[in-house]
């Protein structure tokens, strides 16, 4: 029997039996959506830590005093860890050799910032660091110029400006040279920046960079910073962390044999813990839809075993005129996999739908998890001939006399 005859008599039949189809048509898009949803909303996640990452270069180390992602609630001996402060990062900076391009990361607040009458809102962030945070952080600037080390050293009131800020101040004015003001104080703007874009609805460009100096002359010093440290090649971070952490060790007076007191996080060591988080979303969604899938492919063989009692007369007929077992086999086993099947195109286009409203929330591209498309069309075919064999064979011996005296 060719595949479109057997195609053309598994939809006859399944359109015969309009309730019972879609019941089993519902357990199976249900098993297949929850499997393809999770695959999708843990895939988009897993692309966005990953451009997240992408703008801190893979050769940054970054130094804070707690896990820079944390996974539960931290133990007090964690918590209660001692502030790592500009004067720590001043120290670190002296006593690197291998380590290069230190930069201290601290956000001082976020304020209302002004140009004439024009003024942004409220919700300006203003950090402080130094002539490295550009690098370390993969912005480029638009115009004018960076920090120097003066700028830094005297604690210059001189401002780089995020896109956004410049937007809502210079609309009609070119702005470097011009005089801002913020807490109270006057700015001078040196550059600007090229946008970042945003991520979970959260800018990358509406913030003014001041240096260190000057912020802790407005803001106070005693605050807890993180540190950043580029290696002088991709090839030797490890090398500059083992100094980084020797030479901490040392300014935090950490004894002997105690852990560190401080956290040293790179790309490879947050995405090894991104990675393990983002298994077990996986390993939890396809657990929810195995069982799910069970159900259903149970569902599936009951249709199919009732569809063969209501049927017996008819496979009686195809028979007695020269139908071979291998002919029955074949129409049965067809639908069973034409159900599968259809009931997972339509869980894997709902899954994928859902599952990139993640993508829509956090404001990044879509995603469609190829691999999880072809384990759903492999593993739906899987069910059908699983849970479609036994009714099928079943079907293939009955006995044609028998069947036809069957009502």
């Amino acid at each position: 029997m060719h595949i479109k005859e057997t195609t053309q008599q598994a939809y006859d039949s399944l359109k015969a039996n309009k309730l019972r189809s879609f019941l089993t048509l519902l357990a199976l898009v249900i098993g297949v959506f929850s499997v393809i949803v999770s695959t999708t909303a843990v895939a988009v996640l897993d692309n966005f830590f990953k451009n997240t990452m992408s703008m801190m270069g893979s050769d940054v180390i970054l130094v804070t005093r707690t896990p820079a992602v944390q996974m539960g609630s931290l133990s007090d001996d964690v918590r209660n860890r001692k502030y790592i402060d500009f004067e720590t990062a001043e120290r670190l900076d002296d006593l690197m050799d291998l380590g290069e391009s230190m930069s201290p990361d601290e956000g001082f607040g976020v304020t209302q910032i002004s140009f004439g009458e024009e003024e942004t809102e409220p919700n300006v962030g203003v950090r402080g660091s130094n002539e490295n945070y550009l690098l370390n952080n993969s912005y480029e600037l638009e115009d004018g110029r960076n920090f120097t080390r003066d700028d830094v050293q005297y604690g210059r009131n001189v401002v780089i400006l995020g896109k956004d800020v410049q937007n809502d101040l210079f609309k009609n004015q070119y702005p470097i040279g011009k005089e801002i003001r913020f807490g109270g104080k006057p700015y001078t703007v040196i550059g600007i920046l090229e946008s970042k874009g945003q991520i979970f609805g959260q800018s990358f460009d509406n913030f003014v960079l001041i240096p260190y100096t000057t912020a802790i002359n407005a803001y106070g010093a005693n605050r807890n910073i993180s540190i950043q440290v580029r290696a002088p090649e991709i090839n030797f971070i490890e090398e500059t962390v083992e100094e980084i952490t020797g030479i901490l060790r040392v300014i935090r007076k950490v004894s002997p044999g105690e852990d560190n007191s401080f956290e040293i996080s790179t790309n490879e060591s947050l995405s090894g813990t991104f990675d393990a988080f983002t298994g077990a979303l996986y390993i939890g969604g396809f657990a929810i839809g195995f069982i799910t899938l069970l159900g259903a492919g149970i569902g599936v063989m009951n249709i199919m075993l009732v569809s063969i009692s209501e049927r017996t007369r008819e496979i009686g007929v195809r028979k007695a005129v020269g139908a071979t077992r291998k002919a029955i086999v074949s129409q049965f086993l067809m639908e069973a996999i034409f159900i599968c099947q259809i009931g997972g195109v339509i869980g894997m286009i709902l899954g994928i739908g859902v599952g990139n409203l993640m993508a829509v929330w956090i404001e990044t591209e879509a995603v469609i998890p190829l691999w999880s498309v072809i384990g759903g069309f492999v593993g739906m075919l899987v069910i059908g001939i699983v849970f479609g064999v036994y009714p099928a064979f079943k079907a293939s011996k009955l006995d044609p006399i028998e069947s036809l005296r069957y009502e």
